[in-house]
């Protein structure tokens, strides 16, 4: 079962552990011994090493898409750029610090390419329409993290969970998206804003 098959009922945190936790060719193998056979053209290897991060990838791609269906694609994606460019891997980091990187780059190229077709911008109006939104959506209930950040609109979603989540510095949050660091920083003291809200409510 791929991640497009996953039960739409099923939450993140169950999709990863479902996806770690299968029994794969190369499962007790190390990482550095997968990598390097898959750099040797081994494609065995290189799914033993899909099964082994698959996971973690999935759950990067969803935290920025909010979207199933596309973070499916996006994971997709990486690994065929993980495949093309896994020559370019020099051990200077650990391999799944490298795919992390590289996955969040392919999403936020699609994120790119896609508003170079239909640009729009999230402006402050709407940003204070995700908590409304949020709430509603649950009326009763406690709002949870990971449902007021996929809530989030699409580019307060993404640097909250770049900076907050994935752990990336201001510095490096505004060189991958392509603004201002001032703008960065706006945009996740807003967005933290709304999520404390969410769940305060």
């Amino acid at each position: 079962m791929s991640e497009r098959d996953t039960p739409p009922d099923e939450d993140m945190g169950a999709a990863q552990a479902r996806l770690e936790t299968r029994v794969e060719p190369g499962a007790g193998e190390a990482v550095e011994a997968l990598v390097a056979r898959a750099q040797r053209g081994d494609a065995r290897a290189f799914e033993a090493l899909y099964h082994r991060t698959a996971g973690r990838v999935y759950a990067v791609c969803l935290r920025m898409c909010a979207d199933r269906e596309e973070a499916a694609e996006r994971v997709q994606d990486a690994y065929v750029r993980a495949w093309e460019r896994l020559a370019s891997f020099r051990g200077d980091s650990l391999f799944t610090t490298w795919l992390h990187r590289l996955t969040v780059n392919v999403v936020l190229e699609a994120r790119r390419s896609r508003g170079r077709r239909s640009t729009r911008e999230v402006t402050e109006g709407e940003m204070e329409r995700f908590t409304h939104a949020a709430v509603a959506a649950m009326p009763g209930t406690r709002v949870d993290l990971e449902r007021a950040i996929a809530s989030l609109p699409e580019k307060a979603r993404r640097v909250l969970v770049l900076r907050d989540v994935e752990g990336y510095t201001y510095e490096e949050i505004a060189q991958m998206t392509g603004v201002t660091l001032g703008t960065v920083k706006a945009q996740i003291h807003r967005a933290r804003a709304l999520v404390k809200e969410a769940l305060d409510r």
